[in-house]
């Protein structure tokens, strides 16, 4: 056997010999599994319904872009004798897929509460897939001033094509804005799913709950942050790394946190923040009209038509001892 031969023959036979190891540890891996899943708060699903697939919600958002933004998103090209058939079948698409998730988004939260059949359940989802399917044209009209937003608002824009397809920003508001009209119907952890999809994708993690009006643009996108109990007004812009946060958690007599309280600030219209600003606390205001400087830090409210900046700070330029010039 050349010296080759016996290379591959002895690294078989390793091979051969973990597979063996693995193999015959298996039991004794499965057991000390079985065994942590008995442990009390265990994170597992086990017993319960399906939960909603994350895969499904992406697929159902591409589904989404194609029909807010026809033409710019699919395979397909569209012309306005094919529109009509195209838009009737990916709104069938959707129907049956969000219907779905919807259907098991309800059971899971049926199988915690045992109020409902699964009968039911599947009887509320078509009919809360379908509402939110009716939403769709006031939605594109919506969004569609998101995008002149951006134009008006980015000069390094060069079209709306180039804003739809590249912009960070307005996927992350695309997202919300389909995920914050399902939250509206009281449609369980899908909207979650969808907002932490695109915080994943953006860097822009912008809560469902969060209200938001006309006109939004986000600018860069990374490492935006709007809490649940945000409101945002006509008309504002905001750069990267801008969090729109809580002060602080209030709790109950038990220590517990209390929930179901405004804990974000509330921006009117025609603001402007610029990066790195912080903004905490829901009785927070910042007033109409104002600009809000970058790397600043908001604890309290702001009047309408006020800008808020730090001072320059100074800075120190220092000869390396040693070095040449």
């Amino acid at each position: 056997m050349s010296d080759k031969n016996l290379i591959c023959y002895d690294a078989c036979k390793r091979v051969t010999m973990e597979q063996d190891n693995f193999t015959s540890d298996m039991p004794y891996i499965v057991e000390e599994l079985m065994n942590t899943l008995k442990e009390p708060d265990s994170p597992d699903h086990v017993g319960y319904s399906m939960i909603p697939s994350t895969q499904s919600i992406i697929e159902i958002i591409k589904i989404l872009e194609t029909i807010i933004y026809p033409g710019y998103f699919g395979h397909q090209e569209l012309y306005w004798n094919n529109l009509s058939y195209y838009l009737g079948n990916q709104l069938s698409k959707l129907y049956n897929i969000l219907s779905s998730q919807i259907a098991r988004s309800l059971m899971h939260e049926c199988a915690a509460v045992k109020e409902h059949s699964c009968k039911e359940c599947d009887l509320v989802a078509r009919q809360e897939a379908g509402k939110f399917i009716k939403k769709l044209p006031e939605l594109r009209k919506i969004l569609a001033f998101d995008v002149e937003a951006t134009y008006t608002g980015d000069p390094a824009a060069k079209s709306k094509e180039e804003i739809i397809f590249c912009y960070p920003g307005l996927k992350a508001i695309t997202i919300y804005r389909i995920a914050h009209e399902l939250l509206l119907q009281k449609i369980p952890m899908i909207p979650r799913i969808m907002t932490e999809y695109a915080h994943s994708i953006t860097g822009a993690d912008i809560h469902p709950g969060a209200k938001i009006e006309n006109y939004f643009f986000i600018d860069h996108a990374t490492g935006v942050v709007i809490g649940e109990t945000a409101e945002i007004g006509n008309n504002v812009r905001i750069y990267q790394s801008v969090t729109l946060g809580a002060l602080s958690f209030p709790k109950d007599a038990n220590g517990n946190i209390i929930r179901n309280i405004k804990r974000h600030p509330t921006i009117e219209d025609e603001v402007i923040i610029y990066s790195n600003a912080t903004i905490l606390g829901g009785k927070t205001v910042i007033g109409k009209g104002s600009i809000i400087g970058g790397n600043v830090w908001i604890t309290s409210s702001i009047p309408a038509y006020t800008k808020v900046i730090l001072e320059t700070p100074k800075q120190r330029v220092i000869p390396m001892e040693g070095k040449s010039k």
